[in-house]
């Protein structure tokens, strides 16, 4: 598990809702909001350590990119967020744990027309996080291939983090039922996207491959992250299309994320993979504790 949070006094007011500090009581949507009744809005999902956020400057950029993409306009700066997001952090009580930045189109009826929405709802909550124990960090998880498909880049944008994580969840039940930790979706062509949290990485003895966004996966903060780490410690990495024969035959795999951070893998499909965790996954994930020492210690 991750290294338990240190914990000050928690405020009577941890959220941040439409610009103010509220309590649990207040921080909540009307059943009239769009984004409960369709999905419709965006997130984003960090960690902070040492009361510090981990590369909000890249998330808030994206969050924009998303809520243009999506035509919801809010009335905060990335420095009104950038500000929400630390008065979040030291209200929680923990030095570090996990941020979600939430913005629905906001309360409409219960037709689908957007223009019906007011004014958008914007939510910011801290919260603990330890999603991967240390046996799995250190032993590697197990995946399943999902039934369930991904939509590719020439459907809903994989760039856009959206609400609607109904296909995660429906693979992630699968990978429940089947007894092991992730499910990885593939597209409607048979190409690998992500998992159902996660992106994937796969070591082929020779490049360290991730599918492309236009398959189907989030353009993940962490993964644009582990791509310049490969690059800076010397290891040959890029973008390539993914079927299972390539996740069979790979001699390391990991997944990575804002929240899990790296993950090695050490089965996919009930085939045990060469090594893990692998060479290439320690390097990497040494590179990545690094960064999060040089940027929040």
């Amino acid at each position: 598990m991750d290294a338990p949070a240190q914990t000050r006094s928690p405020s009577p007011t941890p959220y941040w809702k439409n610009g103010q500090m509220v309590g649990t009581a207040d921080a909540v949507v009307s059943v009239f909001d769009h984004g409960l009744l369709y999905g419709d809005g965006c997130f984003e999902g960090l960690r902070f350590y040492g009361r510090r956020p981990f590369r909000l400057d890249r998330h808030l950029q994206r969050l924009r990119r998303s809520l243009r993409a999506l035509a919801i306009d809010i009335p905060y700066s990335e420095d009104d967020l950038a500000q929400a997001v630390a008065d979040c952090i030291d209200h929680s009580g923990q030095d570090q744990g996990y941020l979600r930045i939430l913005v629905t189109r906001g309360e409409g009826d219960l037709g689908l027309n957007p223009a019906n929405c007011r004014s958008p709802s914007v939510f910011i909550l801290a919260s603990p996080l330890a999603l991967v124990s240390d046996e799995a960090r250190q032993q590697g998880i197990t995946l399943i291939t999902s039934s369930i498909k991904r939509m590719v880049g020439s459907g809903l944008d994989p760039r856009v983090k959206t609400l609607n994580y109904l296909h995660s969840i429906l693979a992630r039940a699968e990978a429940n039922a089947a007894k092991v930790d992730e499910a990885i979706l593939l597209n409607q062509f048979g190409q690998v996207a992500e998992c159902s949290a996660e992106n994937l990485f796969i070591f082929d003895g020779t490049h360290l491959l991730t599918p492309p966004l236009q398959d189907g996966a989030l353009g993940g903060i962490t993964r644009e992250t582990v791509m310049e780490l490969a690059v800076a410690e010397g290891i040959p990495c890029r973008e390539q299309s993914l079927t299972g024969y390539d996740l069979y035959n790979a001699r390391e795999c990991f997944l990575c994320g804002s929240g899990a951070r790296l993950i090695p893998v050490r089965a996919i499909d009930g085939r045990t993979l060469a090594t893990c965790p692998g060479d290439v996954y320690l390097r990497v994930s040494g590179a990545f504790q690094a960064l999060i020492a040089k940027a929040c210690g």
